[in-house]
C-alpha cells in the first residue's frame, strides 16, 4: 500500500499512557512542558504501535516509519504523518533536537525483523534506541546538561527490560519476538515454547531472574540522576519512578509474569 494515498499512516492500538512503568504527564513536570510531552509521548506511542501492527507486512511497516521520520526531519508533508509533523514543530518551538525521535524510529524498524537478541549487550544496544532516548528528551526539555544522560540511559533501559519481562509470554505468542538473551536461555536449558506455557518453567524463571539482577545493576546507576538535574521537579519525577522501577523488580521477584502480568496497582503507584 502506498502511504501517500492514505488519510493516516496511524494504526492505534488503544493502548494509552495508564499502561506504561513512568508517569506520563505527570504533576511533576513543569505545566507549560507538560503538553509538548503530550505530543512526544503520542508520536512515540504511533510509531510503536506501526512495528507492532499484525496486518501490516514488513515492508509497509517500514515505509510508514521511514515516513514518520520523514516528517520529523521535515523531509515531506504528508499529512497521513501527522504525529511526526506535530512533535517537529514541538520540538523546534523547544530548541531541543530531533534525534532523539529518529533513534526511536531506528528501535522500532529492527522490531520489524529482529526478533531474538543473543546476549544483554545486545538486548542493551536495542534499549539504547527503544528507551534511552526518551530521558534524553526530557532531560534536553528541561534544559539539562548530557552529563544526566549515562543515569537517564540506565533508569529506561531497566524500565524497558521490566516491561519485556512483563510481556514476555504475549510478545513471544503475538509477534513471535523474544527479548530474552539467548545466550541466557541456552545456559539455563530453556526452550522459547516455555513462554507458552502456564507458568513458568525452573530454566525460564532463572533466566528472568538474571534479567532482574541485571537490571538492578541498571538502578544503582539510575540512582545517581535526581541529584544531577538542576530541576527539582524533574528530579522528584526521576525519583519517583525509580521508586516504581523498584517495586516492580521487586514484584517481578516473587510473582510469575507468565501466569499472569506483574503490575503496580494504584495504591501503590
Amino acid at each position: 500500500m502506498n502511504c501517500e494515498s492514505l488519510k493516516t499512516a496511524e494504526t492505534p492500538s488503544g493502548k494509552d499512557a495508564a499502561g506504561e512503568n513512568f508517569p506520563v504527564g505527570s504533576i511533576f513536570l513543569p505545566a507549560p512542558l507538560r503538553p509538548h510531552i503530550a505530543i512526544f509521548y503520542a508520536y512515540a506511542r504511533t510509531i510503536d504501535d506501526v512495528a507492532d501492527n499484525p496486518n501490516l507486512s514488513p515492508d509497509e511497516k517500514t515505509r510508514r516509519l521511514e515516513g514518520f521520520e520523514g516528517a520529523v526531519k521535515g523531509k515531506n508533508n504528508n499529512p497521513a504523518y501527522q504525529k511526526g509533523h506535530a512533535i517537529r514543530e514541538s520540538l523546534i518551538q523547544c530548541g531541543v533536537t530531533n534525534q532523539h525521535c529518529c533513534d526511536l524510529i531506528v528501535a522500532f524498524k529492527q522490531d520489524v525483523t529482529k526478533i531474538r537478541y543473543k546476549n544483554w549487550d545486545e538486548l542493551m544496544n536495542y534499549c539504547n534506541y527503544s528507551a534511552a532516548p526518551v530521558g534524553r528528551y526530557l532531560l534536553d526539555m528541561h534544559g539539562e546538561k548530557p552529563t544526566g544522560y549515562a543515569a537517564s540511559d540506565a533508569l529506561c533501559n531497566a524500565l524497558q527490560v521490566i516491561n519485556h519481562l512483563q510481556d514476555c509470554s504475549d510478545d513471544y505468542v503475538s509477534m513471535n519476538r523474544v527479548y530474552l538473551p539467548e545466550e541466557w536461555l541456552r545456559e539455563e536449558k530453556v526452550d522459547v515454547e516455555d513462554l507458552c506455557k502456564s507458568v513458568a518453567s525452573k530454566g525460564l524463571r532463572a533466566v528472568m531472574d538474571r534479567c532482574l539482577n541485571a537490571t538492578e545493576e541498571l538502578l544503582t546507576v539510575a540512582h545517581e540522576l535526581p541529584r544531577k538535574l538542576k530541576s527539582k521537579r524533574l528530579a522528584m519525577e526521576s525519583a519517583t519512578i525509580i521508586e516504581v522501577a523498584h517495586k516492580l523488580t521487586r514484584k517481578l521477584r516473587v510473582n510469575d509474569p507468565i501466569a499472569k502480568r506483574v503490575e503496580l496497582n494504584k495504591f501503590q503507584y
